[in-house]
């Protein structure tokens, strides 16, 4: 297990957060497989993700939700609202229902991914979001678009809430008002597991023209 001072150039430094011992081996034995990554420590709940990130500072944090003592979305919230250039926190976990997804992204989580990810995806992932981008697995991504196609239109979109928009968010938005409700990825100008980078556009874009409350700034999550 190396210092924080340890560090060669260009490695992302992970810190796995997981209940079970098992999983936490097979991911280590995957991260450290990578020759950018390196596994610096692990957590059995969240109180010791708390301590382990404040002590060892990692680029990431592999955190799953349902841990005992604290479980992970609040010790995501801890861990970014402590001092010091907080790291990011990928979500891996068994759970994907909307719940687990929006108060992830709620915590301030920078991505969400599913334990039956593929080795190699969830390497991207990570890869991902310690670039600074945000990040969805695909599946998720797809039903949050259907989900929206599915919803009424709304009669009006404040001005207020349009200015909230970047440049990117509103050629998401343009997109989507185009039609069908349902826009391909490519026609977004994103890749298939590439578009979850652009989960924060999309998705505020989705929250504008829904005029879900979630379209407020703080609820995006954080770069």
């Amino acid at each position: 297990m190396s210092s924080p001072g340890e560090r060669p150039p260009g490695e992302i430094r992970v810190l796995i957060a997981d209940d079970e011992a098992l999983v936490r081996a097979g991911l280590r034995v995957l991260v450290d497989s990578a020759p950018d990554l390196h596994v610096v420590g692990e957590a059995a709940d969240g109180v010791q993700a708390v301590r382990q990130a404040r002590a060892l500072q990692p680029d990431i944090v592999l955190m799953d939700i349902r841990m005992p003592i604290m479980h992970g979305l609040e010790a995501t919230k801890v861990i970014l609202d402590s001092a010091g250039p907080p790291p990011r926190i990928l979500i891996v976990t068994t759970f994907d229902d909307d719940e687990h997804v929006f108060e992830a992204l709620h915590s301030g989580a920078s991505g969400f991914v599913l334990k039956d990810t593929p080795p190699e995806q969830l390497l991207d992932a990570i890869r991902v979001i310690a670039a600074g981008e945000a990040l969805l697995t695909p599946s998720i991504t797809r039903r949050l678009i259907a989900e929206f196609a599915r919803s009424p239109r709304p009669a009006a979109v404040p001005a207020a809430a349009l200015a909230q928009l970047t440049e990117r968010e509103r050629q998401v938005l343009v997109q989507v008002a185009a039609g069908p409700l349902n826009p391909a990825p490519r026609a977004l100008g994103l890749g298939s597991w590439r578009m979850t980078g652009d989960v924060r556009p999309f998705d505020s874009a989705l929250m504008i023209a829904t005029d879900l409350p979630q379209s407020r700034p703080e609820y995006r999550p954080r770069s």
